[in-house]
């Protein structure tokens, strides 16, 4: 009744290479806003390397063309949406305090 235990072995997963998120046809620059979109977080932030899969020559030349767009105003430098409904939200009172002696 013993079971028979198969020697250790390696799972055979079948891997599949994953597409580059730049293809052969797009062209990296600043008013190719599709595509730099693609590489920013939500906070605004530049994604690094390893999260957009892109080879060093590609994160270099995105990392140049937000940095343009950014400063021809076609993106904005702080994405910070939240902190504006957040800041609306809170009431603040604009009464004078008195100081008690």
């Amino acid at each position: 009744m013993d079971k028979y235990k198969p020697p250790f072995r390696k799972s055979k997963r079948s891997f599949r290479r994953r597409l580059p998120p730049i293809g052969l046809g797009d062209r990296i620059d600043y008013r190719n806003m599709s595509l730099i979109s693609r590489f920013i977080s939500e906070q605004g932030k530049i994604l690094p390397r390893r999260v957009n899969r892109l080879t060093l020559k590609q994160q270099r030349l995105i990392t140049i063309a937000i940095k343009q767009a950014r400063i021809l105003s076609l993106l904005p430098f702080l994405n910070n949406e939240k902190q504006f409904e957040r800041a609306e939200s809170i009431s603040r009172t604009t009464g004078t305090r008195t100081r008690k002696k």
